[in-house]
């Protein structure tokens, strides 16, 4: 007697390893992308901004003007424009003798948003732990 042998048709497909592959695949993406994140750390707010308290240390304030050009409130020159590698430079030069100084950005609000972004990660190149934004209430801003 002869015995015939199931064959498969054509048409199927055994997806059994192209799961397995894709589970390998989906791990390795899960591992990798946390490290590949890269930002600018900030820690927002969880209550109503207070104003900063006078007794502490001068906090370290690097501005950026309507036109994007940075200035840092140290050093001779407060009111000259200065470039991003002096920035560091100076910045880490002061949070090397005063690790506890506060870190301050202040922006004009016409800056572009990508400007500001800019010096919070010099500041945090320059050892910076955090880096706080100063804003004026609405009581302080003068009318147009």
């Amino acid at each position: 007697m002869l015995r015939r042998t199931h064959r498969r048709p054509m048409s199927e497909i055994n997806v059994v390893p192209y799961i397995d592959v894709m589970l390998v695949l989906l791990v390795i993406f899960m591992i990798t992308a946390p490290l590949l994140a890269q930002g600018v750390k900030v820690e927002l707010p969880q209550v109503a901004s207070q104003p900063i308290e006078r007794k502490q240390e001068e906090p370290l304030v690097a501005t950026v003007d309507s036109d994007g050009k940075f200035y840092l409130n140290v050093g001779s020159g407060r009111r000259e424009p200065i470039d991003a590698d002096t920035l560091v430079q100076r910045s880490a030069a002061v949070l090397r003798h005063r690790p506890e100084t506060p870190v301050l950005v202040r922006a004009d609000e016409k800056v572009n948003y990508g400007a500001v972004v800019t010096v919070m990660a010099l500041l945090q190149t320059a050892g910076a732990p955090s880096v706080g934004l100063l804003t004026e209430t609405p009581e302080e801003r003068p009318r147009r």
